[in-house]
């Protein structure tokens, strides 16, 4: 009924009172520490993945997993054949064609904007623009209506709202009998949207497929952007498309725009798991405390295990029951608390901003305005087990301590 004995000794130092109360505090002390790092830790990895996957979302929902483009300033050559040859790739799951004009808006006040010419029947495939739209219609853009569809904050900057009227300004000289003016065309506000991203909501403006072409004088569009089944494959899709199609096209993907920007996210990521590790560890130090203490203090109780036979592997394996038993739970009311936290972390910060009135997250520097928390429990699954073997690594010094015990030398003033 003893057996294993030294899970049942190890489990019965546990349960029992100690005579030393400081060394049950230590424990539970140590019990604390683990928890609340797993918990920290557990929490930052869900922040991290909430930013990561909001910014990729709001980014990617703005621009295209590739472009097919033409030479600069010039529309796509034989822009119908181009769509034909990319549609029949099997990694695409849309194309829509666009014309991009770098231009200056003038409404009440003024503004540098992109303004990117659509089709608003095609742009679905490809973006979620029309998703996010606050004011307005998306389907408003239609050929020859002059409409515009502007980002939130540009149409602040602007001073505008729907219905009202703004006029662009496109830096390209016409030669006329005045001399050489650059294009200038006025334009009716038609919707607002809101990406939730300052980079598109402060500077991107949407009219007509075919009015960008007429104010640009072309007779296509400059490029034909792509949705694929799967963002990552970008780069092998856009070889094989760039090889298919020739070398008056050009095929670019968004990581050669963005690919630095979560590459950063990736690493500083992983440098916070690194770092908050650390901590794990340092709050495992006061379960080696607890252990070298409790070894101390049961030098009386191994002298008689060891005269009645026990082995010092047995030994060793009984106080690393305590401290196993210490680090999982510790790391049971860890990932418990930290899930929670992470669950309910969005609300929690909203709470905080609206008692404090402190804005933590400025949607001018951060891209969004609000705390993300995403909980991947693969991450979870890593904490615990990380955090396990460190409670697991710091027994063994103690327990080893434990085993070189000499029944003679600790039962001599007993």
């Amino acid at each position: 009924m003893f057996r294993p004995l030294e899970l049942f000794i190890g489990l019965r130092y546990t349960r029992a009172k100690r005579r030393n109360q400081f060394i049950s505090f230590i424990s539970t002390v140590s019990i604390i520490c683990i928890t609340i790092s797993v918990m920290a830790l557990i929490t930052v990895m869900s922040v991290m993945n909430g930013f990561d996957d909001q910014l990729r979302s709001r980014i990617l929902g703005a621009i295209s997993d590739a472009t097919v483009a033409g030479l600069p300033g010039e529309s796509v050559q034989d822009w119908p054949y181009a769509m034909k040859m990319v549609q029949a790739n099997a990694h695409v799951k849309g194309a829509a064609p666009y014309v991009e004009i770098q231009s200056f808006l003038q409404g009440q006040r003024s503004s540098g904007a992109i303004v990117r010419g659509i089709d608003p029947a095609q742009e679905p495939k490809v973006s979620d623009i029309n998703k996010h739209m606050i004011a307005g219609s998306f389907d408003s853009l239609t050929p020859k209506s002059w409409n515009i569809i502007l980002g939130k904050d540009l149409a602040l900057q602007l001073g505008v709202n729907v219905g009202d009227k703004v006029t662009m300004v496109v830096p390209e000289l016409s030669a006329t009998p005045m001399g050489s003016v650059p294009r200038i065309r006025g334009f009716t506000v038609s919707g607002i949207f809101e990406m939730g991203m300052e980079e598109f909501d402060s500077g991107l403006g949407l009219v007509s497929l075919g009015d960008a072409e007429t104010l640009k004088r072309l007779d296509g569009p400059t490029g034909i952007r792509l949705k694929l089944d799967d963002l990552y494959n970008a780069g092998p899709v856009a070889r094989e498309l760039a090889n298919s199609l020739g070398q008056v096209y050009q095929v670019t993907t968004w990581m050669d725009s963005h690919a630095n920007f979560f590459s950063a996210i990736s690493m500083e990521k992983h440098v916070m798991f690194i770092i908050l590790s650390l901590i794990i560890l340092v709050a495992v130090i006061n379960l080696i405390s607890m252990l070298m203490m409790l070894v101390t203090d049961k030098q009386a109780d191994i002298a008689i295990l060891r005269t009645l036979g026990s082995t010092p592997r047995s030994i060793m394996g009984m106080f690393m029951v305590q401290g196993v038993l210490v680090g999982i739970v510790g790391i049971g009311f860890g990932v418990g608390l930290g899930s929670l936290l992470s669950w309910r972390l969005p609300g929690i910060v909203k709470w905080i901003e609206h008692v404090t009135g402190v804005t933590f997250l400025s949607p001018d520097v951060y891209y969004i305005s609000e705390v993300p928390s995403k909980l991947d429990w693969h991450d979870v699954t890593w904490v615990a087990l990380i955090t396990f073997l460190f409670s697991l690594l710091a027994t063994l010094y103690p327990a080893w301590r434990a085993s070189r015990t000499q029944p003679a030398q600790a039962l001599r003033y007993e």
